[in-house]
């Protein structure tokens, strides 16, 4: 990381996803999106009502909307492109790589660029 980018992080757990996007000078976060926001909650319950019940309650599709709905907040602010961090992306499990790779593709469809996703060293979905 050059630390003059903007820099996409993602939080992960089982019941969540969140993407939060954190300023270069103040390392304050200017941007973020999460499967916990209104839109997933019917979602959300269902898996929970769900048997067998399942290990995650978010997917790619999740991840993806999640994606969108950050490029769209990111593009309303005026910022176009943001950077991994690579080396705390390439520490995540492969499956959980694989999972999250559908939010940084839709986040650059949506026009923001994203540095370092290329190294990741995983095939698209």
């Amino acid at each position: 990381m050059s630390g003059n980018h903007h820099v996409l992080r993602l939080v992960l757990s089982c019941r969540k996803i969140t993407a939060q996007v954190t300023s270069p000078s103040s390392s304050s976060i200017i941007a973020m999106a999460s499967s916990s926001e209104q839109e997933f909650v019917a979602r959300y319950r269902s898996n929970l009502n769900r048997f067998p019940r399942s290990q995650t309650f978010w997917d790619a599709k999740v991840a993806s909307r999640v994606g969108e709905k950050l490029a769209l907040r990111l593009r309303d602010i005026g910022v176009t492109g943001v950077e991994i961090d690579l080396r705390e992306e390439l520490a995540r499990p492969v499956h959980h790589r694989i999972r999250v790779l559908p939010l940084f593709d839709s986040v650059k469809r949506a026009g923001v660029f994203v540095d370092g996703v290329d190294e990741l060293g995983i095939g698209g979905p």
